[in-house]
């Protein structure tokens, strides 16, 4: 089978069927994915949580934004098969998305971020300002915001729950720990399993891991940011019971941000634009678009 011929079965099999491509950026090689080349003007880059690397992406979540943006999704430095080290700080990550961002080419982009991602997509919006049109902060919180600082102790705590019932730690830090979050996780983390080996982007490793957490710890001890540096259109998103980062976050920074849009989906936790993928590609159409807001799916609460 010729490199055409591969091409074409991973196009016609989606996000699960892409493999990683590459680009060198101050010296380290840097993987990414792109998926819907063409599909907007504007690419919408997307930034992910703590110790995930490119298939920790809900392959149906991507497809879908993928029918109508061109989609790019990073390994930052120390992350997946990216070379590198994982900073110390948001800030500095944030720095280096930008320097990637840059590398592929692109000079105004909309931007995503999913829990840590968000956080480093904030500073992205505060380090280059003209950088990014619209900005979605997805399961995540505001510098020094309410939880973040024990975001390890939660993370760890999760982890020894998932060995103890040798689950995925994903099944209890995404999703509601009842009967329903559990068929919620099975359906989301069994359309990431669908990835073949030959397929799969490199492991997150326990030094990379250790590093984001010490970076995240050191961004919630912070003061509270009155996040006066965004004036992006932004759409604020969450699950009504995050249990990672709290939900009571996603107010607070719609408070702060002038005419954002607030999302929160019903028995729902971090992850919840997973669980919520269809609703959620939809609002984020609407949303990149520039429609008026869905009355229905706002919440204030």
């Amino acid at each position: 089978m010729n490199n055409t011929e591969k091409d074409g079965l991973e196009s016609r099999a989606g996000y699960i069927g892409q493999r990683n491509s590459y680009v060198q950026v101050n010296g380290q090689r840097i993987a990414y994915r792109e998926a819907g080349a063409g599909a907007s003007e504007i690419p919408l880059v997307m930034l992910t949580h703590l110790a995930a690397t490119l298939d920790e992406w809900d392959p149906l979540l991507i497809d879908l934004l993928a029918t109508n943006n061109h989609v790019v999704l990073l390994d930052l430095p120390g992350v997946g098969a990216s070379s590198g080290a994982v900073p110390d700080t948001i800030e500095e990550m944030a720095i280096q998305a930008i320097d990637i961002i840059h590398a592929l080419g692109y000079s105004f982009i909309n931007l995503l971020g999913l829990s840590m991602g968000g956080m480093i997509a904030q500073e992205i919006v505060r380090a280059d300002p003209t950088l990014v049109h619209r900005l979605i902060l997805a399961g995540t919180a505001p510098r020094g915001g309410e939880g973040v600082e024990a975001v390890t102790r939660v993370t760890f705590g999760f982890m020894l729950r998932a060995a103890l019932t040798r689950n995925d730690p994903k099944r209890y830090i995404f999703y509601g720990h009842d009967a329903r979050g559990s068929r919620e996780a099975k359906k989301v983390l069994g359309r990431m399993a669908q990835r073949r080996p030959e397929n799969k982007d490199h492991a997150m490793t326990v030094p990379s891991f250790l590093g984001q957490l010490r970076a995240i710890h050191r961004w919630g001890k912070a003061s509270l940011d009155n996040m006066a540096h965004i004036n992006q259109p932004t759409l604020i998103v969450n699950g009504d019971n995050d249990r990672q980062v709290p939900t009571a976050n996603s107010p607070i920074m719609h408070s702060h941000i002038p005419g954002s849009r607030l999302v929160i989906y019903p028995n729902a936790g971090h992850g919840s634009i997973f669980q919520y993928a269809e609703e959620f590609a939809a609002e984020l159409g609407r949303f990149l678009d520039g429609s008026p807001e869905n009355p229905g799916s706002r919440s204030d609460a």
